[in-house]
C-alpha cells in the first residue's frame, strides 16, 4: 500500500484535506508546507532501486487524459467525480501508476491545494507486453477540498509510473497541468411573448458562478456575453451582439423581432470559469 503524505489533516471523500482548508484565509497563508513522500515510498519498490535506476530504464509516459479532456468545473455543494488515465510503457510492463493534483508554486514548501485519488492503486489494463493504460478516479468536494476562490485556475499534475518488475519508477511533479474552475450558470428570459413583427424584444438574464468561500452563487461581473438567436426552422444559433454583465452579473438588452424563434445568452468562459449557454427561450412573432 502506498504511503500517503500527512499533515494535520483528515481524509474526506478520498481526498486529503489540509489544515488550511478549514481555517480562515488569513491563517491559511501562514499554514506550514507539507512534504510529499518520495516516489519510491508511493510504490511497491525498494527505495535504493528506485533511486539508482537509470533514466533510460524508467517507464515512459505516452498519454495522460484528465476528465475526458475537459476542464474540472466544481460548484458549491455537489461533489465532482472524474477519471484520469495514464498510458505508460516499460520493457518489463507497467505495474502501477500514480496521479495527484496540487496548487501552488513550490512542491516542497508552497502548496495550498491538493487532490488525491480515491484508490491506493490504479487499475491497469495491458495493451501489449510493454504498455498499459492505468485509471484512477478522483472526487472533489467543494466544501472540503476548495476553501478559497484563488484556487480556481491552473493546477499542477504529478504523474508516476512503476515498472512491472518493480525496479524503476518514473516520477514528475510537473508532468502536466489541469484547470480547476468555478462552475457557472446562465439564465435568459425574452419578452413579450408573443410579440408583433418589427417590435422590440427585451432579453434579460444573469451570469453567476460558484463562490468556494461561502458556497453560494454570485454574479460574475463585467463579462462579455453573446446574445444569440435561432429561427424556429433552424438548428443553428447566430450571434446578434455582445454585451457585458453588470455589477451584479445581470444582463439586459433589446433586439427587433423579425421571426419566431429562440433567444439565449452564451458566455465563452475564462481561465477560472467554464463556458455556459442558457437554454433558448422561445418567442412567437405574430
Amino acid at each position: 500500500m502506498r504511503i500517503r503524505a500527512t499533515m494535520a489533516a483528515a481524509t474526506v471523500s478520498g481526498a486529503l484535506a489540509l489544515t488550511a482548508f478549514v481555517v480562515p484565509a488569513a491563517q491559511a497563508d501562514q499554514a506550514p508546507g507539507f512534504h510529499k513522500p518520495e516516489a519510491a515510498d508511493r510504490f511497491h519498490t525498494a527505495p535504493q532501486k528506485a533511486r539508482t535506476a537509470l533514466a533510460a530504464d524508467e517507464p515512459t509516459i505516452g498519454k495522460v487524459t484528465i476528465n475526458g479532456g475537459s476542464d474540472i468545473a466544481v460548484g458549491t455543494t455537489n461533489k465532482k467525480n472524474f477519471t484520469v488515465s495514464v498510458t505508460a510503457s516499460h520493457p518489463e510492463g507497467i505495474a502501477d501508476a500514480y496521479v495527484d493534483f496540487w496548487h501552488g508554486t513550490n512542491v516542497e514548501s508552497d502548496i495550498d491545494g491538493l487532490f488525491f485519488s480515491n484508490e491506493e492503486e490504479a487499475t491497469c489494463t495491458a495493451t501489449s507486453a510493454t504498455t498499459s493504460t492505468c485509471k484512477l478516479t478522483f472526487t472533489v468536494d467543494p466544501q472540503v477540498d476548495l476553501y478559497k476562490n484563488a484556487l480556481a485556475g491552473t493546477w499542477h499534475v504529478t504523474v508516476g509510473a512503476l515498472a512491472g518488475d518493480g525496479t524503476s519508477v518514473y516520477w514528475n511533479d510537473f508532468h502536466t497541468t489541469a484547470r480547476v474552475q468555478r462552475y457557472s450558470k446562465l439564465t435568459v428570459n425574452a419578452s413579450p411573448e408573443p410579440v408583433k413583427k418589427g417590435k422590440t424584444v427585451t432579453v434579460v438574464g444573469k451570469l453567476s458562478r460558484a463562490n468556494w468561500e461561502d458556497h453560494k452563487y454570485h454574479g460574475y461581473t463585467g463579462q462579455p456575453v453573446k446574445l444569440q438567436f435561432r429561427k424556429k426552422t433552424s438548428t443553428t444559433y447566430s450571434t446578434l451582439k455582445t454585451i457585458k454583465s453588470n455589477s451584479t452579473g445581470n444582463l439586459k438588452t433589446t433586439s427587433t423581432a423579425t421571426t419566431s424563434g429562440y433567444w439565449r445568452y452564451y458566455f465563452t468562459g475564462t481561465s477560472t470559469t467554464p463556458a455556459v449557454k442558457a437554454a433558448g427561450d422561445y418567442v412567437a412573432v405574430k
